[in-house]
């Protein structure tokens, strides 16, 4: 897990998407919304889950080792970039690598897009957009111990079971008790 970095924290998500529109309005987006919202039982349940980019540490990057292009940068502090405009093919072997789900193409054009943690803001330290405009605190940004602190007992998981595949995460989940130290089941 990065040392700081974004805690997903399901509980807490209203479906408000307040984080999408705040994704949508950060200064390098432009006007596209790089996080999407679940929605889980539609019609029997107001259960809603933001799904952010992981950034994947090992495997590190599954969508960027399958670009054919390299388009897909890893920054040297783990943030797994968008794919470079001028590179990416929109060939889709980006979407199809990532164990959580998250590029989306624009078919349009042809482009790859994905949460990027806001990297001109968290960069800089500061908290990426969805996380500054989440009302609830169920995107939150800073170090473990930070959460911890203000979140007294919190557990927390970056690793993901895919079928006997684990999937070490830059970012991390909140979980119930229930989930011990092990890694937590993969499409959760």
């Amino acid at each position: 897990m990065m040392e700081r970095t974004l805690f997903v924290d399901p509980a807490r998500c209203i479906g408000c998407q307040a984080c999408v529109a705040g994704c949508r309005e950060c200064d390098s987006h432009r006007g596209k919304s790089m996080i999407h919202l679940d929605y889980i039982d539609v019609g029997h349940s107001v259960a809603s889950l933001p799904t952010v980019c992981m950034h994947c540490e090992d495997p590190i990057a599954p969508c960027a080792q399958v670009c054919p292009a390299d388009a897909i940068l890893i920054t040297a502090d783990g943030v797994v970039q968008e794919a470079l405009k001028e590179r990416c093919i929109g060939c889709v072997n980006c979407v199809h690598a990532c164990p959580f789900g998250v590029p989306k193409i624009a078919m349009e054009e042809k482009l790859q897009y994905k949460c990027n943690l806001c990297y001109d803001r968290s960069s800089r330290g500061l908290a990426p957009m969805c996380a500054t405009v989440c009302p609830t605190g169920a995107l939150w940004f800073g170090t473990l111990e930070e959460l911890e602190r203000e979140r007294p007992g919190v557990r927390v998981a970056d690793q993901f079971d895919f079928a006997g595949t684990v999937v070490q995460t830059g970012c991390a989940v909140v979980v119930g008790p229930s989930f011990g130290r092990s890694a937590v089941p993969g499409g959760m």
